[in-house]
């Protein structure tokens, strides 16, 4: 278990948080929940002990091992992948290289005996002798295969790396579980096995992850931060979901229904309380509307952009043809003569082991790298625009406020039309003299769908759209994309984003191994026989 007693955080005069007072118990898995900049990834840190608060604190047994998924791809460079795993038990690791270091020793002294003794007790009780055996379950479990195990980190592209990094932090069951986006860059098949794993995980979880199919899978309880504090609920994120719906909409029904009766009572007073019969009567009345309270409704942090896509031009029949398409990248095929035919109204979810594949593809689509062989063809109706999963480029360096950053792809130049777009989406006032370079992650996403939105394109090829949001503003685009008419060719780990809009799965292991119109879920069920 693991408390806060009156927690608070400040960063100069902006309080975070504030006399937070909440208890995660064994046996449950905690979604937190909150828009951002509300402090999730914060709080976190607060509980694992990388940074101080300003004031209370946080309570857990000394006995209990604590365990955070940390997100410095390269802090682990020069270690091997089996000893980047093991490292997750920082006490069981430094025991596994005393007993090497003593064992090593030309001369082997009773002092050491004794000492390899008390370490080898230790280690069994700390059941040692299969650490290996585990950590090589996660790692293959995740997708790392065994021929991996011994090469360094930095020998692994970034996808490698998170998947590693996620199997130390499960290693050797932890007491307290922490999860920062456990599901970024996972392919489906690494996310099913993690939900799995979760779904068994007898001790404690705290996850923060905009994934809705996922904290809906594996919370058990929703912990919402919001105006400065957290509450936990009982329930996963879709239970929590309607029941604040819910409450909402009885509470302006109440609303509505004691601002009648104080009408009434208002009008009743005005008419008889210069009346001598009806003084008394009239008193009591207003004693009543005294009584009356009418509760505003409360004004939550969180807040949802607007996100449509308006193609400013019909589609033809002619969407795009691909064929015999190859890439080969550092001597390694990643494209093998592909081939496949786009139609109009295709919503097509692309999915992969490998994220390079539907990127490079998505890359070669949109113009930004060559092929090595085969080719491709857009049918002359169409435009197209493009969402990369890398948007660096599109903001590195670029001294811009987001005014002029948008007016550049806007033909409207009017700067109260561009205030008014980035005003849709969560830019408003000074917000919108923000430089581009000094962006958020989830404020890039939201310029790059500005972007989109502004470029009336009737294709959209979209990589990886949801990394970074907070789950209001992938709601928003959820729905943005669903309403869209035009053709769509997009990559997802997000499973109700993908199960929602897509109407056809392509799969590319190299080659194309599945292609069929279906939803999401029949295909992840049809990998399963």
């Amino acid at each position: 278990m693991i408390s806060t007693s009156d927690l608070g955080l400040k960063y100069g005069s902006r309080t975070l948080f504030e006399d937070v007072n909440v208890k995660f118990t064994p046996g449950n898995c905690y979604g937190l929940i909150g828009a951002n900049g509300a402090g999730k990834s914060t709080f976190l840190k607060i509980l694992s002990g990388d940074i101080d608060s300003s004031s209370g604190q946080v309570i857990k047994d000394k006995k209990q091992r604590l365990s955070f998924l940390r997100q410095d791809q390269n802090a682990f460079d020069e270690e091997t992948v089996l000893n980047t795993v093991l490292m997750g038990n920082e006490r069981l690791y430094s025991i596994m290289k005393e007993r090497e270091a003593i064992y090593s020793k030309p001369d082997f002294s009773e002092e050491d005996g004794i000492k390899s003794a008390e370490l080898e007790s230790e280690f069994a009780e700390m059941n040692g002798y299969e650490i290996e055996s585990e950590a090589g379950i996660l790692l293959a479990g995740l997708g790392i295969s065994v021929e991996n195990n011994d090469k360094l980190m930095k020998e692994l592209d970034g996808s490698q790396k998170v998947k590693v990094l996620l199997a130390q932090a499960l290693f050797g069951q932890p007491d307290i579980l922490l999860l920062d986006e456990p599901t970024n860059h996972l392919d489906i098949y690494a996310i099913q096995w993690l939900e799995d794993f979760l779904l068994n995980f007898e001790n404690t979880v705290i996850v923060v992850s905009h994934d809705r199919y996922f904290m809906n899978k594996v919370c058990t309880h929703i912990a919402d931060i919001d105006y400065g504090k957290i509450k936990t609920f009982a329930g996963n994120y879709e239970f929590w979901r309607r029941s604040c719906e819910l409450n909402r909409r009885m509470q302006a029904d109440q609303n509505k229904k004691n601002e009648a009766k104080a009408e009434e009572l208002k009008k009743f007073i005005s008419r008889f309380s210069a009346n001598a019969a009806k003084s008394k009567q009239a008193t009591s009345r207003q004693k009543q509307l005294e009584k009356l309270e009418l509760s505003d409704m409360p004004v939550s942090s969180r807040r949802y952009p607007f996100v449509g896509f308006d193609p400013k031009r019909e589609a033809g029949n002619d969407i795009l043809m691909v064929e015999n398409l190859s890439k080969t990248i550092e001597g390694e095929s990643i494209l093998k003569n592909l081939n496949f035919r786009v139609n109009r109204g295709d919503k097509i979810a692309f999915v992969s082991k490998n994220d390079v594949a539907i990127s490079t593809l998505f890359d070669i689509l949109a113009g930004e790298t060559q092929p090595d062989s085969g080719g491709f063809d857009w049918g002359v109706t169409i435009t197209s625009d493009y969402f990369p999963s890398d948007n660096s480029k599109y903001f590195d360096g670029c001294d811009d406020s987001l005014i002029d950053w948008l007016r550049q792809y806007s033909e409207e130049k009017d700067e109260s039309f561009i205030r008014g777009f980035l005003g849709k989406m969560l830019f408003s006032k000074d917000d919108a003299l923000k430089k581009a370079n000094v962006l958020s992650g989830g404020e890039k996403v939201r310029c790059m769908l500005s972007k989109l939105m502004l470029s009336g394109a009737n294709v959209l090829l979209m990589d990886q759209p949801t990394a970074h949001l907070d789950l209001e503003s992938v709601s928003a685009l959820n729905d943005g994309l669903c309403r869209f008419d035009g053709t769509l060719l997009f990559a997802s780990q997000d499973h109700e984003f993908t199960q929602t809009i897509a109407n056809r799965i392509i799969q590319i292991d190299e080659t194309i191994t599945f292609d069929e119109s279906t939803t999401f879920d029949e295909f992840i069920e049809s990998t399963k026989k």
